[in-house]
């Protein structure tokens, strides 16, 4: 059988009455909550109704009586007295109309429209109750409402109005409650998909950063296996260095962001080793620190653009390899900038492969269109890869406060 759309929105007030003990523990909190509060505002609706009726019926009164009518309205006493006896019928009818729903029609509709109008009928039944209470002899006539519903007389076309007068604020309650449980619904979704947004984002960019580290172990341990043959203690040296870039790699690949010092130093570090084994063929240009401005960027963000530097820049020739690292800030964005010069008629290679990727897709995840990245030729000799980003001096939490429109993945 089908879930209708009622039944989807409105299991707090219904779930709440019948089975809590069956519940686990945070599912029987939230329908308690949910329960207490959907009464809250059904209470809220019938204390709205009931002043709204003893005001208009005390200021219609008034004007009657100014014209010599008097005892046409029940006073104040007897219609607050009517509406505490509707009351707990009110509550009694929109839980059993909120547990029926409304599928399938046929067997939903009769029992709704039974709960709609058998609370109707009996609010003039309350009011005489309500006059017989405080005891207002002047109404006592009203008693002929209980004869008038089976055998018509006088008092029933006014027991008709009241009684669609009721039927109306029924209905209105019911849409409250139901509109209501909607907008708890709706907000509630929000609010998981949200969690769950932001759960899938970091498992996605961790996901990312645990993709750097191989890929960076492979090229640096291929480093390493040149210098072995005819240079043990520079391979030495090398492995020891290696282990520093490794725990480097591993707290950074925990982190989410970094700061831009600590990125330079990694790369400084991933680049001093590299210098080692092509000493004769690479140059490093990198800003001063005193250069470096005082910023977050996501963390290895810098590294795939090195890399790619060192082995784009070295491939296809055997001449001098110069690779310039540039930082520059304007306004509210950061620019990094990783240059290497190339072999003539290489400027077509390079674009492509696992890094380049890799920062495409994390700053497409953390930034959207608040970030934009380019590799390409800068003329023939010179490659260009470039991140033009935001400035998050503020650390990570300036990132979030800043929401992104999430890039198609």
């Amino acid at each position: 059988m089908s879930v209708s759309p009622l039944d989807r929105i409105t299991p707090p007030f219904t779930v709440a009455a019948e089975h809590d003990s069956a519940l686990p523990q945070p599912e029987a909190l939230a329908a308690a909550h949910g329960f207490r509060t959907q009464l809250t505002v059904l209470t809220a609706f019938w204390i709205y109704v009931a002043l709204s009726n003893v005001l208009y019926a005390n200021s219609m009164q008034a004007s009657l009586s100014s014209m010599k009518v008097e005892h046409v309205f029940a006073p104040w006493d007897a219609r607050l007295i009517q509406h505490l006896l509707l009351y707990p019928l009110f509550l009694l009818s929109m839980w059993r109309s909120l547990r029926t729903g409304w599928r399938p029609l046929w067997k939903t509709v009769p029992i709704q429209l039974l709960c709609a109008v058998g609370f109707a009928v009996l609010a003039a039944p309350a009011l005489v109750l309500g006059e017989r209470l405080v005891g207002d002899s002047e109404h006592e006539h009203k008693a002929g409402y209980v004869h008038a519903w089976f055998i018509g007389g006088p008092e029933l076309p006014t027991w008709i109005a009241s009684a669609t007068n009721f039927l109306v604020t029924y209905g209105f309650g019911l849409a409250l409650v139901t509109g209501f449980a909607f907008y708890q619904r709706l907000r509630d979704s929000q609010l998981r998909s949200a969690a769950l947004e932001r759960a899938l984002t970091q498992a996605h960019l961790a996901a990312l950063r645990m993709q750097l580290s191989p890929h960076t172990l492979f090229n640096l341990l291929h480093t390493i296996r040149g210098q072995i043959t005819w240079d043990p203690p520079a391979a030495q040296a090398m492995v020891v260095q290696l282990g520093d870039l490794l725990r480097r790699l591993l707290s950074a690949g925990e982190r989410e962001f970094s700061r831009l010092s600590d990125e330079l130093q990694f790369v400084a570090l991933y680049l001093e080793l590299q210098q080692k084994r092509f000493a004769d063929r690479l140059t490093i240009t990198a800003p001063a620190p005193e250069q470096i401005p005082r910023t977050w960027v996501p963390s290895l963000i810098l590294q795939p653009l090195v890399e790619n530097a060192v082995v784009h820049g070295l491939a296809g020739h055997e001449g001098a390899v110069t690779i310039r690292v540039e930082v520059s800030v304007s306004g509210e964005t950061l620019s990094l900038r990783v240059l290497n010069t190339i072999a003539p008629g290489k400027g077509g290679i390079g674009d492509t492969g696992i890094g380049l990727a890799n920062v495409r897709e994390r700053l497409a995840v953390q930034f959207g269109e608040r970030a934009t990245f380019e590799a390409g030729p800068a003329d023939e000799h010179l490659w260009r890869a470039q991140i033009h980003m935001p400035l998050l001096r503020d650390g990570p939490d300036s990132a979030a406060a800043r929401p992104a429109t999430r890039a198609a993945l």
